[in-house]
């Protein structure tokens, strides 16, 4: 990246500095701040004066001291070594950093984002003479043993493949050369820089037709997301946010994760460090790092580079769908990059908008949340790929009247309500049956009605309407007590009950709980209901509540969830084949 040294620091605060002399630079572009050269972005002109944020410590800097222009905006670099690593807000790989300069980052250091020496097994896709265009497919690289990674033609280059070599490769070397219609030959190499604010383009984006599996019941039963879908879980501090990105992150049948802690405590990064590769992941048999690229931008590391690491996420998330992949994204929080936003708006001296943040902070969340999406990929083959994009958010003392929780709620479609009343009782996840909603609908119920039973859209509807029967009951029976409800009104009490404890909630720390397959959920509430309506007819027969209340298939149903995978159609189908005749037994004989 060639270098020009135009203009001069004249202002220096916090992560804002100001500098004059800066004609010819451009919004966006990325310059270098005094001899240590500091990352900086420009984000405002005015006249020859550039705003600059500052990605690094500013402590020291004065005035008078040099800026030298890029020419360039901020960008990340795509190709193999991405999975597997973690970077900072700005793509610097810090395993190489802390290798290098120890476990702290040393102001001005910069490390290569991805290795250029290690060799990889490059295998041609196209061959001498064919015609491509971007987004073609031209060679694979067998990145991880569960990923093989497909190297696309960058957008906006379409012509004659002159050339193509096979074989050992650093990402440096030409391994492909495309002649255009002016004969003009575009080297390819196995990576392409992209900046991080432009989003990387599609044919055509569809609604989304396939759920999100997450092995967590609440969200895969009764507020699914879909592949290519946008979800939010705000909630307050304690409440399992960050829980509940991990299990996602470790769970979610989606190809690639791609996890981005912009502002949050570094302890939750560790966690995700020393977890990721001891799990074995249902789907793929192997350790859920092996598909996982983790942006780390923690709470003690400059403010500036928060906002900077959610787009550098989702850039690297965008070219991995490009190759035909589903792919989900984890932010968290959006709310520490929405008070990144806030602070440098502050030191712009810009017209505060509604609890101080800047008044197009609607804009940013919706603009970061669009590039979500199951889209028609660009190229001359049909392909399609999916990002799901799921944005934790912080409220101060969890209210959901917050800016940033309302401008979130305004572009996503899946709204997980954490409820400290839960945590606080251990009921994790934490998640309101009552607050919550998907506003995708009935839009799965054919992929539900194919995979996982006929019944299940039906059965999800029933346990739901129970659910809500509990909520209007349980004001009786705060006055009353349930004793003095009539039998029939205190079974749908104990059947609800029973989801709540037996189904929507699991135990993160034990192994048969914390995934839980769908055909382990759809048999689980199978039961439950089956229960629910053998009861209820045994009670109209005039079985006693109490018999029923305390029978030992109660224990059995309760402990549904810790049946190994292997032996759930064998277990619980057995409790499903036994109600009937268990709850007709309870009936008075004439």
């Amino acid at each position: 990246m060639s270098e020009e040294k135009i203009g001069r620091i004249v202002k220096v605060s916090g992560p804002l500095v100001v500098a004059e002399n800066m004609t010819g630079a451009k919004m966006y572009d990325v310059v270098h701040v005094s001899e240590k050269r500091l990352l900086g972005e420009i984000i405002e002109l005015l006249g020859d004066t550039a705003s600059i944020q500052v990605y690094e410590e500013t402590g020291g800097l004065g005035p008078g001291e040099p800026i030298y222009l890029t020419n360039a905006p901020l960008s990340v670099h795509l190709g193999p070594g991405l999975l597997t690593s973690i970077y900072d807000g700005i793509q610097r790989p810090l395993d190489i950093i802390a290798a290098e300069a120890g476990d702290f980052i040393t102001r001005g250091i910069t490390a290569d984002p991805l290795p250029k020496n290690k060799k990889w097994d490059f295998v041609p896709r196209v061959e001498v003479g064919q015609q491509v265009i971007g987004g073609d497919i031209f060679g694979t690289v067998q990145e991880t043993s569960i990923l093989e990674h497909r190297l696309p033609v960058p957008p906006g280059i379409n012509g004659e493949v002159v050339a193509i070599e096979s074989g050992e490769h650093v990402i440096e070397d030409v391994v492909c050369v495309i002649k255009d219609e002016e004969n003009v030959e575009h080297e390819l190499k196995m990576y392409q820089i992209w900046p991080v604010r432009t989003g990387r383009p599609f044919k055509k984006k569809y609604m989304p037709i396939e759920p999100l599996s997450s092995g967590q019941r609440v969200m895969d039963t009764f507020f699914p997301v879909g592949k290519g879908g946008t979800a939010c879980v705000p909630g307050p501090f304690g409440s399992g946010k960050t829980v509940i990105q991990h299990q996602l992150a470790k769970w979610a049948d989606a190809d690639l994760i791609v996890y981005v802690g912009c502002g949050e405590r570094g302890n939750e990064m560790t966690d995700v460090l020393t977890e990721f590769p001891e799990l074995i992941d249902p789907n793929s048999g192997e350790p859920p790092m092996k598909r996982t690229v983790l942006i780390a931008n923690t709470s003690n590391m400059p403010v500036a580079a928060r906002e900077a690491s959610a787009y550098t996420g989702m850039t690297i998330a965008e070219y991995f769908r490009d190759m035909g992949y589903s792919v989900a994204l984890m932010a968290d929080s959006t709310s520490r990059w929405a008070e990144a936003m806030r602070e440098i708006s502050g030191r712009l001296e810009e017209m505060p908008g509604e609890e101080g943040y800047p008044a197009y902070l609607g804009r940013r969340i919706a603009e970061f949340y669009e590039r979500s999406g199951w889209v028609e990929n660009i190229g001359s083959k049909p392909s399609r790929g999916a990002l799901s994009v799921i944005g934790a958010v912080s409220p101060p003392g969890g209210d959901l009247a917050d800016p940033v929780v309302q401008a979130t709620l305004r572009v996503v479609r899946v709204f997980w309500s954490l409820e400290a009343e839960l945590a606080y009782r251990r009921h994790y996840p934490a998640i309101s049956w009552i607050n919550s909603y998907s506003l995708y609908g009935d839009t799965f119920d054919d992929y539900y009605r194919e995979h996982n039973s006929p019944e299940f859209p039906e059965n999800r509807s029933k346990a739901m309407a129970l659910l809500q029967n509990e909520a209007e009951l349980s004001e009786i029976v705060k006055l009353v007590g349930a004793e003095a409800l009539d039998p029939t009104d205190r079974l749908t009490l104990e059947a609800s009950r029973s989801i709540r404890e037996d189904f929507l909630q699991q135990n993160a720390f034990v192994e048969e709980d914390t995934y839980c397959s769908p055909k382990k959920q759809d048999l689980m509430l199978k039961a439950i209901l089956k229960f629910e309506e053998e009861a209820r007819k045994a009670l109209g027969r005039g079985a006693p509540f109490i018999k029923i209340d305390e029978h030992d298939i109660r224990e059995e149903i309760a402990r549904m969830k810790y049946i190994d995978e292997a032996e759930v159609e064998a277990k619980i189908g057995s409790i499903i084949e036994r109600l009937p005749v268990l709850m007709a037994a309870l009936v008075p004989e004439e």
